[in-house]
């Protein structure tokens, strides 16, 4: 099984735009969001990856079929955060998403702050493992007041 992670062009964003309904609907789950009249979710930063520092958007493949999508926000010197992260559910639970994350952490040196809504037990099960195992138990879960869910802070290695 080959994984590639790639920075998403300008070019690529309909691709990106597209998993992100996905990724919504996935998601709306938890958040319990509508889909416009249109029929779509819609997501309202996806422009600012190609406008604005520190915004990093990725695809990965799997044996060159398109898995996923993660993106990642600088949201301070030198702190990293992942915004979204989603994995097609055919490929869940196969290790692809542990190693983009694995390769996320390693590309993006420093501290990193992962946050999980309280709603989505999958992802607080998915990111504290990954962590736990990235950082050989080397972070600390907090919370936040503007925040509701837990947080995972580490430094990459």
């Amino acid at each position: 099984m080959k994984i590639e992670l790639q920075k998403v062009s300008i070019e690529e964003k309909h691709i990106l735009r597209h998993l992100l309904e996905l990724y919504q609907y996935d998601f709306s789950e938890f958040d319990l969001e509508d889909v416009n009249e249109y029929g779509l979710y819609g997501y309202a930063y996806l422009d600012h990856y190609w406008t604005e520092e520190g915004r990093y958007p990725f695809l990965f493949r799997v044996d060159g079929k398109l898995a996923g999508f993660a993106l990642v926000r600088q949201i301070e010197d030198g702190t990293y955060s992942i915004a979204e992260f989603f994995v097609m559910k055919k490929y869940r639970r196969t290790g692809i998403g542990r190693d983009v994350a694995f390769r996320l952490f390693d590309m993006f040196k420093g501290l990193w702050k992962i946050a999980e809504i309280e709603e989505n037990k999958p992802a607080q099960e998915f990111w504290k493992k990954t962590i736990k195992e990235y950082t050989k138990n080397d972070f600390k879960e907090i919370k936040e007041a503007d925040w509701d869910g837990p947080i995972q802070i580490f430094k990459t290695r």
